[in-house]
């Protein structure tokens, strides 16, 4: 684990080689950090402007030198997805939120971490909530809950005001679990952020309900928690919400630029990627398949392909294999050779770092550090042991 966890944005795990983009072996992401400074600042601005609590999620770049960096923004806390984000980000955060309700061993992970760290997790059952609060008790380390809401999303959280009280009842009941809020996640808004005003009105409408029943209940909830990178720009206009949770704005990618949630520019990561064949007419095929790229359309525009080439931005990667990425010329004139390196945007830009064990820090073509990609992966490590031959 890197030591540098505390450090300015630009510190992290100091590499001899490569000090230039074009010594990376391809396909790889590049950061550049300029623009997740930028990024990071905005946020945080509009955060304190407009008098929300932001607690960014880690999914996105899982890096203990960008969650450092939020920290020092000022965010109230960091959102994990998983115990393994959680025990990596506890060395930069002591207030962290597991997005995703715990079951079986997940909970003693929980347990396990540093009692200096605040605990809170989303749960939207009874089963869990037993489960947890079991756990919770028996080690003596009381955990926070957000009840989770269904606001339409139709994943998880319960869907009627009626079952969130009675949820939020069983929290405050146990002798181990403080109810501390309600959580939601608005991830059926995916309309380009100028198109999102009606669905975010019958979400008002629908957040409403749910906190009048608690409020009725005497079950005020003291954080409302909620939203996304494409709803984050509109938390202001939910009215009822204190904090939020956006995860994708650090880095952008192109469907966050599709959807006008952010300019192309603010686009931090891209994936280095060289042209390898170009033997069939009107394509190029670069070394970045759907292991480098992930395979997840676009959401929210009409657009196709799974990334688009930098400087050339109609341009898209139209089809792809495990390691082979298909570019698309029957509509430029461009013609890349053999050997030639082009950055890839890709749609969606989580799925990329979760592929990759380091994200190469850059400024322009100068690489400026090289972040481990710690969180990554679901489970502790295990110590080697002996292995049997097959």
């Amino acid at each position: 684990m890197t030591t540098a966890h505390t450090g300015e944005i630009t510190r992290g795990v100091r590499s001899a080689q490569p000090v230039s983009v074009e010594q990376i072996q391809t396909p790889a992401p590049l950061v550049e950090v300029s623009r997740v400074v930028r990024n990071l600042d905005r946020m945080a601005d509009y955060a304190r402007a407009h008098g929300l609590q932001l607690r960014p999620h880690v999914k996105t770049h899982k890096t203990p030198v960008i969650g450092a960096a939020q920290i020092r923004r000022g965010v109230v806390g960091l959102t994990c997805a998983t115990p393994r984000e959680m025990e990596i980000t506890s060395d930069v955060a002591n207030d962290l939120l597991l997005a995703h309700p715990p079951m079986g061993v997940k909970v003693q992970r929980l347990i396990d971490l540093p009692r200096s760290v605040s605990v809170t997790t989303a749960l939207d059952s009874a089963e869990v909530i037993d489960h947890v609060g079991a756990a919770a008790l028996a080690a003596n380390r009381p955990i926070r809950v957000y009840v989770e809401l269904d606001v339409g999303m139709r994943r998880v959280g319960v869907g009627t005001p009626a079952e969130a009280v009675a949820l939020a009842r069983r929290v405050a009941d146990s002798r181990s679990l403080e109810f501390a809020g309600v959580c939601f996640y608005p991830g059926h808004i995916r309309e380009p952020v100028d198109a999102q005003g009606r669905k975010i009105a019958q979400l008002n409408a629908d957040l409403a309900d749910f906190i009048g029943a608690l409020e009725q209940a005497g079950l005020a909830p003291s954080v409302v928690s909620g939203g996304s990178t494409p709803t984050a720009w509109h938390t202001h206009e939910m009215p009822l919400v204190t904090e939020f949770r956006p995860g994708t704005y650090v880095f952008n990618d192109r469907t966050t630029a599709g959807i006008g949630a952010c300019a192309a520019d603010d686009c931090a990561l891209t994936v280095l990627a060289t042209v390898v064949s170009t033997a069939v007419g009107g394509q190029a095929v670069v070394d970045a398949g759907a292991k480098a790229l992930g395979r997840e359309p676009m959401r929210g525009v009409n657009a196709a392909g799974f990334g688009s080439i930098v400087g050339h931005d109609d341009v898209v990667v139209s089809a792809m294999s495990e390691e082979h990425g298909t570019i698309d010329l029957s509509g430029t004139s461009w013609r890349p050779r053999v050997g030639d390196r082009v950055r890839i945007v890709p749609n969606h830009v989580c799925i990329v770092v979760h592929l990759n064990d380091v994200l190469y820090a850059v400024d322009g073509d100068r690489v400026t550090e090289v972040w481990p990609v710690e969180a990554r992966g679901r489970v502790t490590p295990f110590a080697p042991g002996p292995i049997t031959a097959l």
